[in-house]
């Protein structure tokens, strides 16, 4: 029998874009044979530094709160929470339009069966190196020029000596079904073309979240 391919995705909660992505990546699970790990990278980190507007910087400011409670999750429980505290989040944050505050997030902690005083960590600065190096982690696969997500695989279900790592894809709204499978065929083949670097066009819709 062959093995499943193993994905590793890293993921803002507070994206839309990696939020389509993610449940695209779900989508790729029912239909082809890989299983996907989650990740914690962080829009802050990456931006930190920067010359901002000051909508963004603000949005920047808010968006340390839910990686914290991330990096919590997965430092005191285990990795294995974060796929459904990421649906917990962003559902509310994406679907629900709710406010990135604690209430949201202790909601979402309780849906995801996680003890609410993980909350706490949301203002808890003694996290950020723990995210940071989760952040890393994923950045250095793909390296500065990108956001969230990014996305490593093996190069194929045989191989683990080779990887396929890169940002995106950005995508709206979530493709279904047999349309997902061939997008992440797509992508793969793509990826996984020595000396390929870009393929972009400018961006004609908002996200789209049904």
């Amino acid at each position: 029998m062959d093995r499943r391919a193993q994905a590793d995705f890293w993921f803002d909660p507070l994206c839309p874009w990696a939020w389509i992505t993610s449940r695209w990546l779900l989508e790729v699970q029912d239909v082809r044979a890989v299983d996907v790990t989650w990740h914690v990278m962080s829009l802050s980190v990456l931006n930190a530094g920067r010359d901002l507007p000051e909508k963004y910087a603000q949005l920047m400011q808010d968006a340390w709160g839910p990686v914290r409670v991330c990096t919590a999750a997965a430092e005191k429980i285990g990795p294995h929470v974060l796929g459904d505290l990421y649906t917990a989040l962003g559902t509310r944050f994406h679907l629900e339009k709710r406010p990135r505050d604690r209430g949201t997030i202790t909601e979402a902690l309780e849906a995801a069966g996680l003890p609410v005083e993980l909350a706490d960590a949301a203002d808890d600065p003694s996290w950020d190196d723990a995210l940071r190096a989760s952040h890393d982690a994923g950045m250095d696969k793909v390296g500065l020029e990108v956001g969230t997500p990014v996305i490593s695989v093996a190069r194929d279900e045989h191989d683990d000596t080779g990887e396929i790592a890169f940002f995106g894809p950005v995508v709206t709204p979530t493709p279904k079904g047999e349309a997902a499978g061939r997008l992440w065929d797509g992508v793969l083949a793509v990826a996984g073309t020595d000396g390929f670097f870009e393929l972009k066009r400018t961006r004609t819709r908002d996200p789209v979240f049904t």
